[in-house]
């Protein structure tokens, strides 16, 4: 197979490691600290994670390891969404496994978690991982979104990995796929399985984070992709003066990547779903804000600009979640007679008929085409699919209408001329910023330190980010200790709690300081592709949103 320049010259990049690892891997220990409890539901989680509850945190130090030469096999999984790094957390958990004992085997399961309940899995030797070293992308073994969640699952786990001799799992992926890693580990200890489990925190959205999870992997590279896209439109656009790109950003949940890629590239709007919410500002204010700066720049004689539009925006605008949770609800409710109304109108008549006042207001008064989006096929959870719903061309559309009043009156005698953008697929599977690479890296060699503690239920921790990797910091957390209880389907599950955008936080005060100067003045920096070659403040840096966080501590 032909391989660019780039790629062999990857494959050859060695990552950093922290220092503690820089050394023969049998002279490290683990040092156990504090407790650790999450914030809130302290009784009931106790009460659900009898076993893996209340843990101590992990740290390592220096010290004669006689136990981590023992033999083992391990089998890992690659679950959810894509997120540039995850070979590398392989490469550094099989690097550390074999480094232990050459004969130790790493058995990686296909297709995410449906490999393990199919007992589909290929032993990772060096041959096989080498190709995929330091490489975007989960296609070493793919990935998949099947949950483990019930006891027939869990004792399934148990017969293929006893089958194996597989002693440790790890799961690499996000909020849910560590809170089912979590769930897994419990029933493995209840069992008394002799299976250890341990998590990888993955999300190029960035919401999976906490005072010892600093940034999910996959987050540097994203947005490092989206600011360079970004900044090549911002370009475009000073240079050919005409447009209003209105660009859509990942992120349902949390803002964190709209906010990184405004702090990189200083468009003119970035809006921020939290402060929207917090606000309770409405989308007639969002599409008022916006005309206005349009209109402002026009009389200066510029009529163009970039504004930047979280994914989950319109869950976050108060009468659009509100008429949401109520479609949600109307469409689980009377699943069976939607289904029959076969035409676009019928099923408008419909949901008017049945929505409250307010929300059948609000939706009569969408573009027709979001209230289609609307009314799609739902998500396995039975709710709108949000990163189906075009926000940017919703607001386009209605903030060119209100442009179009203004002109009638004679207050608006510009151009407003638009393009759109929704950058998703992009950054997902992007060849590891040197940050990833290392970072993944060192995640991958900290879980084999995990499971070589002989502990289950934790997540594999690296901190101290902002700083050189020679002072970064490993050691690993109960994933228990990030959990809190949220209602699903009737009942209350335990779940990672996401982090959103915290607006008395740094990164936020530093855009919210700014912004109205970029609003008005064309001040777009352009960050350029990712470099992987040259000086560490070119190279090796973290995100702004990370190095801003780490200045609050």
């Amino acid at each position: 197979m032909k391989i660019s320049p780039l790629q062999k010259a990857r494959y050859d990049y060695k990552p950093k490691l922290p220092t503690i690892f820089r050394q023969d891997i049998h002279s490290i220990i683990p040092v156990f600290g504090q407790k650790a409890e999450p914030e809130i539901h302290r009784e009931e989680l106790k009460n659900m994670f009898p076993n893996t509850y209340g843990k101590p945190v992990v740290g390592f130090t220096n010290g004669k390891n006689e136990s981590i030469s023992e033999k083992r096999n391990v089998g890992v999984i690659l679950s959810g969404g894509q997120a540039p790094g995850g070979h590398n957390v392989i490469a550094g958990l099989f690097d550390a496994l074999k480094n232990a004992n050459a004969d130790s085997k790493l058995f990686g399961f296909r297709g995410g978690p449906s490999g393990l309940l199919n007992n589909d899995a290929v032993e990772i030797t060096s041959e096989f991982l080498d190709p995929f070293r330091n490489t975007g992308g989960f296609d070493i073994i793919g990935s998949g979104r099947t949950k483990l969640e019930t006891e027939e699952q869990f004792a399934v786990c148990v017969d293929v990995c006893t089958t194996r001799e597989i002693t440790s799992l790890v799961v690499i992926g996000g909020d849910d796929s560590n809170t089912n890693a979590a769930v897994l580990a419990e029933y493995f200890s209840a069992k008394k399985s002799g299976i250890t489990v341990i998590g990888a925190p993955k999300t190029i959205d960035g919401d999976l984070k906490n005072e010892a999870i600093e940034i999910s992997f996959g987050f540097d590279t994203a947005t490092k992709t989206y600011a360079e896209l970004i900044g090549n439109i911002a370009r475009d656009a000073n240079s050919a003066k005409k447009y209003w790109h209105f660009i859509k950003l990942m992120g349902r949940s949390a803002s964190h990547i709209a906010l990184e890629c405004a702090l990189q590239t200083q468009p003119n709007i970035a809006l921020i779903s939290e402060e929207i919410e917090k606000n309770q500002t409405t989308l007639k204010e969002i599409v008022e804000d916006i005309t206005e700066t349009v209109a402002e720049r026009s009389r200066q004689g510029n009529d163009f600009g970039l504004v930047l539009v979280p994914e989950g925006l319109i869950e976050f605008i108060p009468e659009m979640k509100i008429l949401i949770a109520e479609l949600n609800d109307l469409m689980a409710d009377h699943t069976a007679h939607f289904i029959t109304l076969n035409t676009f109108e019928t099923q408008s008549e419909w949901i008017n008929a049945n929505l409250s006042m307010d929300s059948s207001y609000v939706f009569s008064s969408l573009p027709n085409n979001i209230q289609r989006q609307l009314l799609m096929d739902r998500d396995p959870h039975g709710n709108v699919q949000v990163s189906r719903i075009e926000t940017e061309k919703l607001l386009i559309e209605m903030v060119d209408n209100r442009l179009k009043e203004l002109k009638n009156v004679g207050k608006f005698d510009g151009r407003f001329s638009t393009q759109h953008h929704f950058f998703g697929y992009e950054g997902r599977c992007a060849f590891p910023s040197n940050f990833d690479a290392d970072y993944c890296y060192s995640l991958g060699y900290n879980a084999f330190m995990l499971i070589a503690s002989e502990i289950t239920g934790y997540i594999s921790s690296i901190s101290n980010l902002s700083s050189p990797a020679e002072e970064w910091k490993a050691g690993g957390i109960p994933v228990t200790m990030m959990m809190n209880l949220e209602q699903r389907h009737g009942s209350k599950k335990p779940v990672i709690r996401k982090a959103l955008v915290e607006l008395e936080g740094n990164p936020f005060k530093e855009f919210a300081e700014k912004r109205k100067i970029w609003a008005l003045e064309t001040s777009y920096t352009f960050p350029g592709a990712i470099q992987y070659y040259g000086p560490a403040e070119v190279c090796d840096q973290p995100t702004i949103t990370l190095s801003l966080e780490q200045k609050e501590k």
